[in-house]
């Protein structure tokens, strides 16, 4: 598969996840989106935001390889873990890991009221692709490796990036359907 693939193949899974997301959570009210199951659960726009928040930790990444201005740290170079690391992430971010993982502290979603979370995880999705789009094809995935923006001494490559967020997104998406489901959730009037 060419890097062009392959980023092509993430652009579609990102797109099927916003349309998903349209279709489970597009017609519900804000008090829906921001009602909680539990006070240590997170509400549907809790499950979007932090999608959001955590993605937007990747974009100086991106913007640096679209503009070429990636220089590889030494431990980006020689790190002995980095497939490790990319594999272990992969498993533990998607859907089929059934045990609750805790997020960083610079993942945290808001704990405020988030309105039209729907709409602007919609729109984040729109710069998520566009940013990926604009890596160039000369950038090759797989012996690309970066560094994880919530734990330094984490390196893995830049294909398991784009997986990591592609099946990242899924988790949280089924995570918020959930929400729908749970006992006590508002429903329409």
């Amino acid at each position: 598969m060419t890097p062009s693939d392959r980023t092509t193949d993430v652009v579609a899974a990102l797109e099927a996840v916003t349309d998903e997301t349209r279709a489970a959570f597009g017609c519900l009210s804000d008090d829906q989106l921001n009602w909680k199951p539990s006070a240590a659960g997170w509400s549907i726009a809790q499950c979007l935001d932090h999608l959001m928040t955590i993605n937007c930790l990747y974009f100086p990444l991106f913007e640096s390889l679209s503009t070429g201005t990636v220089r590889p740290t030494f431990w980006e170079r020689h790190s002995p873990f980095s497939g490790l690391f990319g594999r272990l992430l992969i498993r533990t971010v998607s859907p089929e890991y059934q045990k609750k993982v805790k997020t960083s502290a610079k993942a945290q979603p808001s704990a405020s009221r988030i309105d039209r979370a729907v709409e602007r995880f919609a729109q984040h999705q729109t710069e998520l692709t566009e940013r990926l789009r604009a890596i160039p094809k000369s950038v090759d995935p797989a012996g690309t490796v970066i560094t994880s923006p919530l734990l330094r001494i984490v390196t893995y490559s830049l294909d398991d990036c784009l997986t990591i967020v592609a099946v990242h997104e899924k988790r949280h998406v089924e995570q918020a359907k959930r929400v729908t489901g749970a006992d006590g959730f508002p429903r329409a009037r």
